[in-house]
C-alpha cells in the first residue's frame, strides 16, 4: 500500500491505495489562515503537523502493515524558517500573501532572476518574501538556518530530513529550473546561502525513510521511503496523468490552470506563463494560470442571487458569442497580462442582455482567458494534442463545449473520482518504493468526450479577437 498526502491551504487529505491504484481509504483535515494584516496570508506549521497526525490516524485504522510508500503533495511558495535546532521562527507566508510585492519588483528587475529560473518573480513566490523579512524582522532572518517549503516540513516531520523537490523548488525563483539546481547566483543576489536551502531529489525519488517512533504509533512496518513528492499542480498532473509532452489538463477551479507538461526546458517568463520542473526526471510542466474561473461564475451568482449550478442548467446549445462580453478580472489576473491591479468588465450591455446571455458571457469570459493561456503556452512551443477537464466547473457541459471550440480541440471528462494532488503524490510514494516510472502515471477511464462545435468556430474566433481588444481598452481604467 502507497499514502499520498495533500497538503492544501484549507485542509490536509491524505489517500491510501493499493498496488493497482485503487483508493482504500481516505482521510482529511481542515486547516485555517491567519491574516493578521491586509495582505498578509500565515499558517502555524504545527497545525500542520497536528493534521498530519489526525489523517495518518484515520488511514491507519484500515491497516497499515503493508504500507510501502508515502508520497507528499503541497501548496507551493510557503516560507517555512527554522533555526538551527529545526525550531519555527515565525508563521509560514503563504502562497497568497502579498506583502513582499515591492521586494519582489526589486527581485525581478535583476535580469539574471527570469534568466536562470525561467520565471517572474511573483510576490507570492518565496524569495521575496525572504527579502522582506531581511527588512522587516532582520533578528529572525539572522537566526535562519534553513528554508523549507509546507509540505518540506511535513517531510522533515516523517522522516528527519531537510529536502525537496524540483517541482516545488521551482516555484521558490531559486532554482536554477533548466538544470534542476539550486542557482548560487540568485541565492547570493537575495542574501541567501546553498546550506540554508533543502536538499533535491526528484519527485519520484526516496527523499527518506519514515521515522521508527512513527512507524510504530501509525502500525506501519520498517522501511517505508517517502518519495520526493511535488508541488500541488505537478502532483496534480501526475494524479490525472498528464506527464508525456502533448498532454495536458484544465483545472476550472476558483482559480484557473492550463497545465502541459514537457520533456524539454522552453521558458518564457515576460508571458507570465510559469514554467517548473514536472515531479519527473527530465520532464518540465507549464501553466497558464488565471485568477478567477469558477469563482468568476461563483461571483456573478451571488451578484443574481441564483446558485451557479442553476446558472448554468438551462442553458442549451452552444450559442455563438453576443455583443455583450466579460472580462473575468475580479482581483487581477496572471496570465498572460501579470496585472495585479487590473479589474473586470462587463461591455456590449444591451436590452436583449438577460440572465442566460449574461451567464454565457461570464462562461465565455473565462474561455477566453483559457484560450489566451493556450496561446501563450502555444508561444514558447508548446503543443496539446490531449486535454482533460478536472475541477467543479467541469460539471458544465456547456462551458466545456465553449472551451473546446474556443481551443478547437477536444476536452475529456475523467469518470467520478478525485485524480488530484494526494493521488499523485500516492503514486509517487509507489514510483519510489518500486522504482516504477512514468508508466504508471495512466489517465483516468474517460467518461466521455466533449468536440467543439465546427460550425461556431468562426463566432468564438471573432468574440476572442473582440475580448483581447477590450482587455488592452481597460488596462489602466480599472
Amino acid at each position: 500500500m502507497y499514502i499520498g498526502l495533500d497538503l492544501g491551504t484549507s485542509g490536509l487529505k491524505g489517500v491510501l491505495i493499493s498496488d493497482d491504484q485503487e483508493v482504500l481509504a481516505e482521510a482529511s483535515a481542515p486547516l485555517n489562515v491567519a491574516r493578521p494584516k491586509d495582505g498578509w496570508s500565515e499558517q502555524a506549521p504545527q497545525d500542520w503537523i497536528k493534521a498530519a497526525e489526525v489523517v495518518l490516524g484515520e488511514l491507519s485504522a484500515y491497516g497499515l502493515a503493508g504500507l510501502r510508500g508515502i508520497g507528499l503533495s503541497g501548496q507551493m511558495h510557503g516560507a517555512v524558517l527554522l533555526d538551527a535546532s529545526d525550531a519555527v521562527l515565525r508563521p509560514c507566508i503563504l502562497w497568497n500573501d502579498t506583502r513582499a510585492h515591492d521586494e519582489a519588483a526589486a527581485l525581478d528587475a535583476d535580469p539574471q532572476f527570469r534568466a536562470i529560473s525561467g520565471n517572474i518573480v511573483f510576490p507570492g513566490f518565496t524569495a521575496p518574501k525572504l527579502l522582506w523579512v531581511a527588512k522587516h524582522e532582520p533578528e529572525i532572518f539572522a537566526k535562519t538556518a534553513k528554508v523549507l517549503l509546507p509540505k518540506d516540513y511535513l517531510r522533515l516531520w516523517l522522516t528527519g530530513e531537510h529536502v525537496s523537490d524540483m517541482s516545488d523548488a521551482a516555484g521558490t525563483s531559486w532554482l536554477d529550473t533548466g538544470a534542476r539546481d539550486w542557482s548560487d547566483a540568485l541565492l547570493a543576489a537575495n542574501g541567501m546561502r546553498r546550506d540554508q536551502m533543502p536538499r533535491l531529489v526528484e519527485g519520484s525519488g526516496v527523499s527518506g525513510q519514515l521515522r521508527p517512533a512513527l512507524a510504530t504509533q501509525f502500525g506501519a512496518g520498517t522501511g517505508v521511503v517517502v518519495a520526493g513528492g511535488g508541488g500541488d499542480n505537478a502532483a496534480s498532473g501526475i494524479g490525472v496523468g498528464v506527464v508525456k509532452a502533448g498532454q495536458a489538463f484544465v483545472s476550472l477551479g476558483t482559480s484557473g490552470v492550463l497545465f502541459a507538461a514537457n520533456d524539454g526546458y522552453q521558458p518564457d517568463a515576460a508571458s507570465a506563463v510559469h514554467t517548473f520542473c514536472h515531479a519527473l526526471p527530465n520532464t518540465w510542466h507549464q501553466m497558464g494560470v488565471i485568477l478567477a474561473a469558477s469563482d468568476a461564475l461563483n461571483w456573478f451568482a451571488r451578484l443574481t442571487g441564483v446558485q451557479a449550478k442553476d446558472l448554468t442548467a438551462d442553458l442549451g446549445a452552444l450559442k455563438a458569442p453576443g455583443k455583450t462580453l466579460f472580462l473575468p478580472y475580479l482581483g487581477g489576473e496572471r496570465t498572460p497580462l501579470n496585472d495585479a491591479s487590473i479589474r473586470g468588465a462587463f461591455i456590449g450591455l444591451e436590452h436583449a442582455t438577460d440572465r442566460a446571455a449574461a451567464t454565457r458571457a461570464v462562461l465565455e469570459g473565462v474561455t477566453f482567458a483559457i484560450r489566451d493561456c493556450r496561446d501563450a503556452l502555444a508561444a514558447t512551443g508548446t503543443q496539446i494534442d490531449s486535454l482533460l477537464a478536472v475541477g467543479g466547473g467541469s460539471r458544465s457541459d456547456y462551458w466545456l463545449q465553449a472551451i473546446a471550440t474556443a481551443l478547437g480541440m477536444p476536452v475529456k471528462l475523467p469518470v467520478a473520482g478525485d485524480y488530484g494532488g494526494a493521488f499523485g503524490a500516492a503514486r509517487l510514494g509507489m514510483m519510489a518504493a518500486t522504482g516504477a516510472g512514468a508508466e504508471i502515471a495512466t489517465q483516468p477511464q474517460i467518461a466521455r468526450e466533449i468536440d467543439p462545435i465546427s460550425a461556431q468556430t468562426a463566432n468564438f474566433d471573432a468574440a476572442h479577437a473582440r475580448y483581447r481588444e477590450a482587455a488592452s481598452r481597460i488596462s489602466g481604467l480599472t
